[in-house]
């Protein structure tokens, strides 16, 4: 079992940064892939940005490209999420993921989820 565990969310102003971070803990918890996804209200959860256990391979979504940064510190177990640029269409409860058994844009291959954390962009 993996255990995550989201930090960082807040209210921003847009044109704001925040930075989030998702520790794990569990068995293996540095060597699988993690993820962001996010679900504002009324919508689905949408993939937002994934790398693989090691950090060399990142993955975002296409709309994302250029503001938001995912990394991660295998020494802490802790995957991060720099969001730059933020607009109030980017208010959502972020989710991260772990161990995904496939693809990694799909909500449902993902086996491990937090609990969120909310981010408010205001206008």
């Amino acid at each position: 079992q993996v255990q995550l565990a989201e930090s960082g969310g807040g209210l921003v102003q847009a044109g704001g940064s925040l930075r989030l971070s998702c520790a794990a803990s569990g068995r293996t918890s540095s060597s699988i892939p993690m993820g962001w996804f996010r679900q504002a209200p009324g919508k689905e959860r949408e993939f937002v940005a994934a790398i693989n256990s090691g950090g060399s391979s990142r993955f975002y979504a296409d709309s994302l490209k250029g503001r938001f940064t995912i990394s991660r510190d295998n020494a802490k177990n802790t995957v991060y999420l720099q969001m730059n640029s933020l607009n109030p269409e980017d208010t959502a409860v972020y989710y991260c993921g772990g161990d995904p058994d496939g693809d990694y844009r799909a909500t449902s291959d993902w086996n491990y989820w937090g609990q969120g954390t909310q981010v408010t962009v205001s206008s």
